[in-house]
């Protein structure tokens, strides 16, 4: 298996442009962001280019989408001077690399992904007999190699998506790895460690080489992500000589498990917008009242005195996200013996929704009223986006032997 040196442990992580996001991206999506940017070198884009996957008809709302989305991370605390914020769009590497991907990945390989019939399934209105549909997937994995990101946070449904992305970068690494003068580069990296370094570096490859050791090649990569004085290619020229391989060009990523979102919608549901049970960040504080006011609740309490059931009530769910546990307690037993009415019960949750969002509709306002301030942030994010993806590209065309002559 390729290894990932330390040094590159970056997170990748995207959305496609909705426009306006809700309390289930919130709790889905941006608090774990919030979490990634002050432990990785974080990179987090807008998918314009996977919105069209799907929907390509109706391209024009995809920039104002775009807007409201970012304007909504910042709010919610993504900070740009911890992480890259760009559009996939503005950084042209991407689609080169899903080319020159495309070129040796078997076709096999994306009519296997699991989402792939499952979407056709769920977008049916949509004509989805199209490469950019089957093949989306094969670009999922170009925006990760693009920045040899270490970590993709990805629920359980998505870890085939960063599976076929390992799969492709071995492949990769394998056909185009074996440099000329691969051992001879190897070794006179090797060299820059220092005598000592590297007689303990060819005893940690004997060892995982002629006995499998597991244990040594931890230590060997260890030791090679603590070096100072050599290149990012001598480490990964390294990293392949102790593994029996090639050079590892692209470095394949590891699946960062995140927890199922318990944000329900209104209704019970998953909160969506194709739903319409949600609750956007955004909306105005009165409207957000009312619409967790009126929500349904167990169909059992016809009248005040009905006992109910919290577990057949959708604002229980609202209370496992906002609630402590004496608060639900106190639902628990007022619920089932009819000692409090729903108003009553909802009064927590709404109180508890509010003041989430009072910090971020207050940042949101910041933000609206400065656009040039939203645009250079995404600007910013672009260059510095593209100018890591310029990096692995000419690594990437010079594998291919892609180069003027």
């Amino acid at each position: 298996m390729n290894s990932v040196s330390s040094q590159n442990a970056r997170v990748l992580s995207g959305m496609r442009p909705t426009g306006r996001l809700h309390l289930g991206h919130y709790h889905g999506v941006l608090k774990n962001w919030l979490e990634l940017q002050h432990e990785y070198e974080c990179f987090f884009f807008v998918a314009d280019w996977h919105a069209l996957t799907t929907h390509y008809e109706d391209p024009s709302i995809i920039p104002e989408s775009s807007r409201e989305m970012v304007i909504d991370w910042l709010a919610a605390g993504i900070n740009p001077g911890s992480a890259t914020i760009f559009v996939q769009s503005r950084v042209p590497e991407h689609a080169e690399l899903h080319l020159l991907l495309s070129m040796i990945t078997p076709l096999g390989w994306l009519e296997r992904v699991p989402t792939y019939k499952d979407q056709q399934e769920k977008l049916k209105e949509h004509d989805l007999s199209t490469y950019g549909f089957l093949g989306y997937p094969l670009l999922q994995s170009a925006d990760i190699l693009i920045y040899k990101a270490g970590r993709v946070p990805v629920g359980e449904d998505q870890v085939a998506h960063v599976e076929l992305t390992r799969e492709v970068a071995r492949r990769f690494n394998h056909v185009y790895g074996r440099e000329p003068g691969f051992e001879e580069k190897a070794e006179a990296a090797k060299k820059k460690m220092g005598k000592k370094n590297a007689k303990l570096f060819d005893s940690l490859k004997r060892r995982y080489q002629e006995q499998g050791d597991q244990e040594a090649l931890g230590v060997a990569r260890a030791l090679l992500d603590g070096q100072g004085n050599i290149t990012l290619a001598d480490r990964e020229r390294l990293f392949g000589f102790l593994e029996g391989g090639g050079r590892v060009i692209l470095p394949e990523p590891q699946a960062l498990l995140t927890k199922a979102s318990k944000m329900p919608g209104l209704d019970g549901q998953k909160m969506s917008k194709s739903y319409n049970n949600t609750i956007a960040l955004r909306d105005d504080p009165a409207e957000v009242e009312k619409a967790l006011r009126t929500m349904p609740t167990d169909p059992a309490r016809v009248r005040r005195n009905d006992p109910g059931d919290p577990e057949k009530c959708p604002v229980w769910q609202f209370h496992q996200v906002y609630s402590n546990d004496e608060v639900r307690d106190w639902v628990q037993e007022g619920c089932r013996s009819a000692g409090i009415g729903c108003l009553e019960c909802k009064r927590p949750v709404i109180d508890g929704v509010l003041a989430e969002l009072v910090p971020i509709q207050e940042r949101a306002k910041e933000y609206e009223a400065q656009p040039d301030l939203v645009r250079s942030i995404m600007n910013e994010g672009c260059e510095r986006a593209r100018d890591v993806a310029r990096e692995t590209i000419d690594e990437v065309r010079h594998a291919m032997s892609l180069v003027m002559l």
